[in-house]
């Protein structure tokens, strides 16, 4: 069902994006990125130790630093992070013990992740 909701949301955040030109701009896209590779940052504070939240903030970093990157030099860069973020999601939990991540959210964040990179590359 976390997928079904994540595609449902993602279509809605294209759609709107879409609709009001918001997805003009080249900010849009790489603000979302960073915007959704925090919530992971969120997490840990909730839930985790100090040393997960350390690492959560060094990956958000990461693909904050792609976003800006990408932004500044070369936008497909933004896609493939978008993308990269969705694939993040799904082995997160091999690498990264977060006990503040919800059961359901990499799920959720793969599937609105994917619906992203399909909206920018329709942008």
């Amino acid at each position: 069902m976390e997928y079904v909701i994540g595609a449902i949301l993602g279509l809605a955040v294209v759609a709107l994006a879409t609709v009001t030109g918001l997805d003009r701009g080249r900010v849009f896209y790489p603000t979302l990125l960073i915007v959704i590779a925090s919530y992971y940052v969120l997490f840990a504070v909730m839930g985790a130790s100090e040393r997960t939240l350390g690492t959560e903030i060094a990956v958000t970093s990461g693909f904050s630093f792609l976003a800006i990157l990408g932004f500044k030099r070369n936008f497909w860069l933004v896609a493939a992070a978008l993308a990269g973020h969705g694939a993040f999601d799904f082995v997160h939990h091999l690498f990264i013990e977060n006990p503040g991540v919800p059961r359901w959210w990499p799920g959720f964040c793969l599937a609105f992740d994917g619906i992203e990179v399909r909206g920018w590359l329709c942008a």
